[in-house]
């Protein structure tokens, strides 16, 4: 398999779950370049998982000076990017998810910089590193088109997300750099630890199989896979565009 051979990549928060997915969907296709988080330990084993071709790069995606170093390192070692994925993003450590009246400033805040400030940071912060008819990835999320208890912030920054890719790839036709957006629905990741107890971690995922069409939850393997469709050159002619992976739940409805 060699549909990214010799391209360079690098995927935010692909020390873990759905970036992690996509990080080894790139490998099998091969692809090297960077992985990066904030947790080094878990950095570290995955570049370990990965072997040989990928890097890891500790950095918070929050901190322009941490995405300046993530893009100047990789290039140093690799070359110029071919394959740029925004995946790092989601729950903010500390700040559960909360209806409006029990949301504050700086909660809405630390969401939005995480899920829609960093990655317009992280595309502008990447162009100087970037090979001309690149592609950019950047992760949405089926929550940005259907409502759920508590989201209201992070389904709006996704929605956004959307509406950004469609900008960029705009702002950026003249280097022939695309811009789409990949959003997955339900993934079985650790994710759900941290927004769930555990003694209803099972239930909870049972209830999202139930809505969901194809009769599963994802996995990081089927991200990762859309990834790479639309980090080749196969989608050449896809540009500004949103893919769900989301097992139907979005456009299907099941009437039970």
């Amino acid at each position: 398999m060699s549909r990214l051979k010799n391209k360079v990549a690098v995927i935010t928060g692909g020390n873990s779950g759905i970036g992690f997915g996509i990080a080894e969907a790139f490998k099998k296709e091969g692809a090297v370049g960077a992985i990066t988080g904030r947790n080094e330990a878990t950095l570290n084993s995955s570049v370990n998982a990965l072997g040989t071709g990928f890097i890891g790069i500790k950095g918070d995606v929050t901190r322009l000076a941490d995405l300046e170093n993530i893009f100047r390192t990789t290039a140093d070692k690799f070359g110029k990017i071919d394959a740029l994925v925004v995946n790092a993003g989601g729950i903010v450590d500390g700040v559960p998810m909360a209806a409006i009246n029990d949301v504050t400033e700086e909660n809405y805040d630390r969401y939005m910089d995480l899920n829609l400030k960093s990655a317009y940071f992280t595309v502008q912060r990447s162009l100087p590193y970037l090979n001309e008819g690149a592609s950019i990835i950047l992760i949405g999320s089926s929550a940005a088109h259907r409502a759920a208890p508590g989201m209201a912030i992070y389904s709006a920054a996704k929605a956004a997300i959307i509406s950004l890719a469609k900008g960029l790839s705009l702002d950026l036709l003249a280097k022939k750099i695309r811009v789409n957006t990949l959003s997955p629905g339900s993934i079985d990741t650790p994710v759900f630890g941290k927004i769930v107890p555990q003694e209803q971690l099972e239930q909870v995922k049972q209830t999202w199989i139930d809505h969901t069409p194809v009769g599963r939850q994802g996995l990081p393997s089927d991200i990762g896979n859309a990834a790479v469709f639309l980090a080749s050159d196969e989608s050449s002619f896809i540009v500004g565009t949103e893919i769900l992976s989301d097992g139907g739940l979005t456009n299907i409805s099941l009437m039970k």
